[in-house]
């Protein structure tokens, strides 16, 4: 029988898409390097016990013999996950998201592996600023805020041609991709690299652009894995959410079952193959909006801190257009309350180590926060 492969099987959206395989009936082999970083230095519990686990990296052919006999499909997840992080971290970012998959491809070409599917994650994050539409100059593609601006606390994005403020647009998959961090670029690698050698070898490849995916499993002690961890994290330790700027900049959230549905759909279907998808709710959510539902959800008597401070490459809007996903059988059921509720639910059994003050100075201390 031939098998599934999950690289980062083992992570917040890796494990949960294994575990629906499993469901499913498939022989699932799950990938992962067991981060410290992610896991806190132990194996978590959630482990699925009818899955090979295979403790290793994509960049290890030992690693990559063992789980890759008799694959037939691939989910590649596994990736080096912190956008702070990933511009003072680049050589480790570009060597495991970049070089890594890279790695992993040149392996199955070269070993000329039987895969029938291929599925990688990429991100939001290689759009860079979402989609705008300006009064005069219709729809523009601005890339980062100036220093001045955002100095002077002009949140908005400006249109490139004519400096009017912009008016934000749901994100389709043709906008131009401005990344405006190391991981975005590694992300954007990943994306290209599977795409391109799928074509190329006539192995059916898709990539799904995650935006922000929350949901139980996320680590609540790593302090670059998202808002929602991130703010949970904070409040589960009696510590105010630190919002940068205004607290409006907007972002599309996604509970982590429409995803793994997502994957399952694309990974079922030849409608997908080849082609690349925008995985979100296709709502527009404000930063300031989920710290306050999480505060109200936990129960926690504390306000959010506006710091009106910004921290460098920075975006301020970008939420999905999911018509393209949609036309293929795709439709988010999980409600942004829904899916809080049953975060911080699982959340308030979980260990929470509030690292946030310490990445904060590892920004600072190289004048990326300002």
């Amino acid at each position: 029988m031939k098998k599934v492969l999950v690289t980062g099987g083992a992570g917040f959206i890796g494990s949960h898409l294994v575990d629906s395989l499993v469901k499913e009936g498939k022989d699932v082999v799950a990938l992962d390097n067991f981060d410290p970083q992610v896991h806190q230095g132990r194996k978590p519990d959630y482990l699925n016990k009818n899955v090979h686990y295979v403790k290793g990296d994509i960049r290890d052919d030992k690693a990559l013999k063992e789980s890759l006999k008799d694959i037939d499909t691939v989910f590649h997840f596994a990736a080096k996950v912190g956008v702070g992080q990933s511009m003072y971290e680049i050589k480790d970012y570009v060597d495991a998201n970049t070089l890594g998959t890279a790695f992993f491809w040149e392996y199955i070409i070269n070993n000329k592996l039987d895969i029938n599917k291929f599925i990688v994650a990429s991100s939001m994050s290689i759009y860079g600023e979402g989609a705008y539409k300006c009064v005069k100059c219709g729809v523009v593609s601005p890339y980062l805020r100036s220093e001045k601006q955002l100095k002077n606390k002009k949140w908005e994005p400006l249109c490139p041609d004519c400096s009017s403020e912009l008016t934000s647009l749901p994100t389709k998959e043709d906008k131009k991709l401005l990344s405006t961090s190391v991981y975005a670029i590694t992300k954007k690698d990943q994306e290209e690299l599977s795409i391109n050698l799928g074509v190329s070898y006539k192995i059916p490849t898709v990539a799904l652009r995650f935006f922000n995916v929350y949901g139980p499993r996320q680590s609540l002690s790593n302090p670059y894995t998202g808002a929602c961890a991130i703010f949970s994290s904070r409040i589960k330790n009696e510590n105010k959410p630190l919002i940068y700027e205004d607290g409006l900049q907007a972002r599309d959230f996604i509970d982590i079952r429409d995803i793994v549905e997502s994957c399952m759909l694309v990974k079922n279907t030849e409608k997908a193959d080849y082609r690349t998808f925008n995985v979100g709710s296709g709502e527009a959510i404000t930063i300031g909006r989920i710290a306050n539902t999480l505060i109200d959800l936990y129960g926690k008597n504390i306000k959010p801190e506006i710091t009106n401070r910004y921290r460098v490459g920075d975006i301020r809007h970008c939420y999905a257009d999911i018509e393209k996903i949609k036309a293929i059988g795709f439709i988010p059921k999980i409600s942004l309350e829904e899916g809080l509720k049953d975060l911080v639910e699982w959340g308030k059994g979980e260990k929470a180590v509030d690292k946030i003050a310490d990445a904060n100075r590892e920004l600072e201390k190289r004048k990326l926060t300002i």
